[in-house]
């Protein structure tokens, strides 16, 4: 039992500070301190320090000195794992038109009914990552629904700030759709499509913003 309460502990405090980092109430370029958050989380310092790694591992926070600093949204990288999604995701949906059942696919698009109904900023972020992870687990390599998951974690802060993206839904149905048709060519086009113009669309927003955005505190770099 003695065992599990600093694990549990450092779940706990991975999950919060996790999400105050992804909803921005912890700004891209903040500092953070070991025992600044000992006291604000009321967390021991071996699990707050395992709780900081994991989030090192996601690209949320890196060090600073001897301190942290939760990571700035890096133009730079947004491009890269845009690259990455776009060679990930195509290869994942040729799969998905091979391998997934009827079943699965209609269960993915029955999520997307459910999704339309949240119009919200966090909402937008949220659906919009679960239907790419859930359409790579369709190809039934859980590789590429993990390597998805991580891409958009990395990119939710980015998202987050220019939500929302009304195309997005519509975009959405029309991969299932050709999943659904088993037509491999036009989905992995499609997502391809998707994916750039995502891409586009974001780092079009950022740079429009960036004069306020940098005034708000968020670092942002190129």
């Amino acid at each position: 039992m003695s065992e599990q309460l600093p694990v549990a502990e450092a779940s706990r405090v991975y999950d919060r500070l996790r999400a105050e980092i992804l909803d921005l109430d912890r700004v891209p370029g903040s500092r953070l301190t070991e025992r600044g958050l000992e006291g604000e989380l009321g967390a021991s310092r071996t699990p707050l320090r395992s709780a900081l790694m994991r989030l090192e591992s996601e690209g949320l926070v890196g060090r600073d000195g001897r301190g942290w600093q939760v990571t700035p949204i890096d133009l730079g990288e947004i491009a890269r794992l845009s690259e990455f999604r776009d060679a990930v995701e195509t290869a994942a949906v040729r799969l998905s038109c091979a391998r997934a059942t009827d079943a699965a696919i209609a269960t993915l698009r029955e999520h997307l009914d459910g999704w339309a109904e949240d119009h919200s900023p966090d909402g937008a972020v949220r659906t919009g990552t679960e239907f790419h992870v859930r359409l790579a687990a369709l190809s039934g390599n859980p590789f590429f629904a993990d390597a998805v998951a991580d891409a958009m974690t990395r990119l939710a802060r980015a998202r987050w700030l220019v939500a929302r993206d009304e195309d997005a839904a519509s975009e959405h149905r029309e991969i299932l759709a050709l999943v659904a048709a088993r037509r491999a060519d036009e989905a992995a086009a499609r997502i391809h499509e998707h994916v750039v113009g995502t891409h586009d669309r974001l780092v079009a927003a950022l740079g429009a913003d960036a004069r306020s955005l940098r005034g708000r505190g968020l670092a942002i770099v190129s």
